[in-house]
């Protein structure tokens, strides 16, 4: 069977509650995605425990500090056994180079992408922080500069893919957040795509969230979204 295509993103702050969900979805069917607050909150040993439920889970701290700093990080979070971990682009090209440098004599060598802008960004935002570039073009130059970095891909949005894949290339791992399925409610959410119409656009992996995680039968809510992209499997 192929690797799964689609990431929980698990958001609790009770490790029980968490616990609880995990138990009711299939390693076979979905990734797991662990962010700051839950790996705050929880510590490595959380992590591995998913790991030892046979997850592939997605570390997602973001990190962006001086090259060696992150490089030692992006080592660390290897040794959990975890399947895939994130920079900041704008870190820049040698933080990137060194992070990518520590991770490939690690046994258990996890995808390495990059955050180009967060999704939080806007135009008013972007302009207030100086760039001179547009906040488009800042998105295609960061990946570009995470390609040439020998990253394994980018966060993204869905919007932003299909650009994106045919700039970068194919191999080139595109992680889309803001998916919704078909008849689900938008939440906080403007930009969106269905499952479908992300994996047409050229994601890669779908991140989400509260369409499974609070569904009143999550395992079917996943069922229905694996369901309604087998066709890309």
């Amino acid at each position: 069977m192929s690797e799964p295509k689609i990431l929980v993103a698990l958001d609790y702050n009770d490790k029980k509650e968490a616990l609880a969900l995990v138990e009711q979805l299939n390693p076979k069917l979905c990734g797991l995605k662990v962010g700051k607050e839950m790996f705050t909150l929880f510590g490595p040993d959380f992590v591995k425990e998913l790991v030892a439920k046979g997850y592939n889970v997605f570390l997602d701290l973001k990190f962006h500090d001086i090259p060696n700093t992150v490089a030692k990080a992006c080592q660390a979070a290897a040794k959990l056994g975890v399947w895939m971990i994130n920079v900041h682009a704008s870190g820049g090209r040698v933080m990137m180079e060194k992070a990518r440098e520590a991770l490939e004599h690690e046994e258990n060598k996890p995808l390495l992408i990059a955050v180009t802008m967060l999704t939080s960004m806007n135009e008013q935002v972007f302009s207030e922080l100086g760039y001179q570039r547009g906040l488009a073009e800042q998105v295609a130059h960061l990946a570009q500069m995470s390609r040439d970095s020998g990253l394994d891909g980018v966060v993204c949005s869905s919007w932003e893919a299909k650009q994106l894949k045919q700039q970068c290339g194919k191999d080139f791992k595109l992680i889309t957040p803001g998916i919704r399925p078909e008849g689900s409610d938008k939440g906080d959410q403007s930009r969106i795509m269905t499952p479908s119409q992300a994996l047409n656009a050229g994601s890669d992996y779908l991140v989400i969230g509260r369409p499974i995680t609070q569904a009143n039968n999550p395992y079917q809510a996943l069922c229905d979204i694996s369901d309604s992209i087998v066709s890309h499997l």
